[in-house]
């Protein structure tokens, strides 16, 4: 079972999978996750903002990573989003009702911000809560969602493509579910940049001083 944390005098329970499977093009093909903002990996501070989660699974590339963190590969390597969710998925305990699902490349993620998610979840009948940025986009790889609604999405989205997640996107597995998007209200940066770019990274350095 997971380890139980109190967010809002609410206990709530959660797991984390971060994905690190992006090809990174508009960097040259680095690994992205394992590149340094304000001195650690972005991987490790996403690990770091889910520090309270049980297990914490990282489904891609990752050569080092914290002591207690569970590594493993989508099938196939190189799968895409959704065959990464699936792998992650496939070691949660049967008891784990919630996983926060998070890109690995999102350096000013806080607990904060995830606790967050997590409150608006258990206040929510939706499958899943998400942020929305600045441009109203959904940022699919920074929410929390039900485990169970996941898994019947990842099941109906392999029925449609013929037994295979190969290929298939977040938005694909997403579609069918009912999703509560929220304007990240605290303070400092917003937690859902990601670093796609060399600028990116550089504006992550300056909020991390």
């Amino acid at each position: 079972m997971g380890h139980a944390s109190g967010y809002g005098g609410r206990v709530t329970a959660y797991a984390v999978v971060v994905l690190t499977g992006g090809a990174a093009r508009r960097m040259g093909g680095v690994d992205k996750p394992a590149r340094p903002v304000g001195g650690r990996p972005m991987l490790h501070r996403v690990l770091a903002a889910v520090a309270d989660a049980e297990p914490r699974i990282v489904v891609g590339p990752a050569d080092a990573v914290p002591e207690g963190v569970w590594v493993t590969r989508e099938d196939p390597s190189g799968g895409g989003p959704a065959a990464a969710t699936a792998a992650g998925l496939a070691l949660l305990d049967p008891g784990t009702t919630t996983v926060a699902l998070l890109a690995g490349d999102l350096p000013l993620l806080t607990a904060e911000a995830v606790a967050d998610l997590l409150r608006q979840l258990s206040g929510s009948p939706a499958d899943g809560v998400c942020y929305l940025d600045d441009d109203g986009r959904r940022q699919q790889l920074c929410g929390v969602w039900r485990v169970a609604a996941l898994r019947g999405a990842l099941d109906r989205l392999a029925g449609e493509r013929g037994g295979t997640l190969d290929g298939a996107s977040m938005r694909a597995l997403l579609a069918g579910l009912t999703v509560r998007e929220v304007a990240w209200a605290g303070t400092g940066p917003p937690p859902w940049l990601d670093c796609d770019t060399d600028e990116d990274v550089r504006r992550a350095e300056e909020w991390t001083r």
